[in-house]
């Protein structure tokens, strides 16, 4: 017998727990007919709720059920990393346990691995149920990552995601502290199949994701995955040299030619406060890479464990 790992991780979740469970469960004969066991790993991400004791109940009832509750909130990523560090399965899938990750494209997903793909990845094609701001600049992020970085980040790209042990392993190989799993998937390469799915709600509870947590996710993914903005600076400063020179130039002929008296104050002021503003957003984008940085070369622990079952 094989075995399947689905890790899902959970910050107070206590409504979609059970559920999540049963709408899984329904898989279970399709995956016994082909030799695969099951194991369900809920990784509690610090809930503030009955996540955790929902989860004991189903442990209870099932002992492929098993729970690694953190000490506190460390972040989906920090979430997912410790599913696929604990995952014992010979394939391994990450799912939401809010049922947007429908477990209905289990079997179709693992028929694909058995075509000789290594990893099979899903995305929505529609932001149904979505702000449209959101939507809007979700879709310039994925834009703006085709373009300035080398690693393939797929738009409306989801964790959602089963995979072989080798990619797996090859995963956890890559022990950065500030994580970004969407870009890390397209690092390490592997061969993909990718499913498209229209966009499913909730099916209880409200997301944890707000459009502030999401900004800062971003920013997150640019710095882990490309070196552009830092290019960007060094373009910016190089340009506003060459035009400090052409303005001096341009200021002594006409002083020399027509003697021109000073004036114009404030489209100095005005000058003065774009370069300064420019300045201060390339300082920045380099405070963003050291901060970095500085995260990685602490060496802390990427997650802390309070209990595990």
């Amino acid at each position: 017998m094989s075995l399947l790992s689905v890790i899902v991780p959970c910050y107070n979740e206590e409504e979609n727990v059970s559920l999540f469970y049963e709408e899984l469960m329904k898989n279970e004969a399709w995956f016994k007919d082909r030799g695969v066991e099951l194991e369900v790993l809920y990784i509690d991400d610090g809930s503030e709720d009955k996540t955790v004791s929902e989860a004991k109940k189903l442990r209870e009832r099932d002992e492929r059920v098993h729970l690694i509750s953190f000490s506190r909130n460390f972040g989906k990523e920090a979430a997912m990393y410790a599913g696929l560090e604990n995952s014992a399965g010979d394939y391994a899938v990450l799912m939401d346990v809010d049922l947007q990750d429908p477990p209905s494209l289990l079997p179709e997903m693992f028929s694909w691995l058995e075509q000789g793909f290594d990893s099979v990845a899903t995305r929505r094609v529609s932001r149904k149920g979505e702000p449209p701001v959101r939507s809007f600049f979700a879709r310039m992020f994925y834009r703006l990552m085709k373009k300035i970085s080398r690693t393939e980040i797929m738009d409306g790209a989801r964790d959602y995601r089963l995979m072989t042990r080798q990619m797996v392993d090859a995963i956890l190989s890559m022990q950065e502290y500030n994580r970004f799993t969407k870009g890390i998937f397209g690092w390490v390469g592997f061969r993909t199949k990718w499913l498209e799915y229209e966009n499913v709600e909730r099916a209880k509870g409200e997301t944890k994701w707000n459009f502030w947590k999401l900004f800062l996710y971003s920013l997150d993914g640019i710095a882990a995955f490309s070196t552009a903005p830092l290019m960007l600076a060094s373009v910016m400063g190089v340009f506003f040299c060459v035009l400090a020179f052409l303005m001096i130039v341009f200021i002594i002929v006409r002083k020399l030619m027509f003697g021109d008296p000073v004036s114009g104050w404030p489209s100095l002021v005005c000058i003065i406060l774009m370069t300064s503003g420019v300045q201060f957003f390339c300082t920045g984008i380099l405070g963003q890479y050291l901060a970095k940085t500085y995260m990685e070369v602490k060496r802390r622990p990427i997650y802390l464990v309070r209990e595990k079952l």
